[in-house]
């Protein structure tokens, strides 16, 4: 049974179930901690929000692309994951915290799109820093 759970194509398939997973579970996080509805506004058009919402998306992978690299079993692999996700949540807090001039959520709300690209920039620039951590 040994031999099973060692080949890579089963381990493969057991780290992208596993992302999947976390990948949705994350993005119903954000969901709520957002005024607008993710998926409703991508529907819309709203380029704004699918800017905010890639970065997102490519930032979570990110960090466990990290740390499925540095980690032999999964459950290290899902703990550092799971931990690096609170860190980039926590980015989106310090994000909307450092521009008290407007509010994130309602010019993304409102397609702007310089701040969901900036959103995005963010997201993925924090996941290579996370992801370094993990490492």
């Amino acid at each position: 049974m040994n031999q099973f759970w060692e080949n890579q194509y089963v381990q493969l398939t057991g780290y992208y179930s596993v992302v999947i997973l976390f990948l949705v579970i994350f993005l119903a996080i954000f969901e709520l901690v957002t005024k607008y509805k993710n998926w409703q506004e991508i529907k819309k058009g709203n380029m704004a929000v699918a800017l905010a919402t890639g970065g997102k998306i490519f930032g979570i992978a990110n960090i466990f692309r990290h740390s499925i690299l540095q980690h032999d079993s999964l459950i290290e692999m899902i703990s550092c994951g799971v931990f690096g996700f609170f860190l980039l949540l926590s980015g989106y807090f310090i994000f909307e915290f450092l521009t008290p001039n407007f509010k994130i959520d309602e010019e993304i709300e409102n397609d702007n799109r310089a701040v969901g690209f900036i959103s995005m920039v963010i997201s993925v620039g924090l996941s290579f820093v996370i992801g370094a951590g993990v490492s």
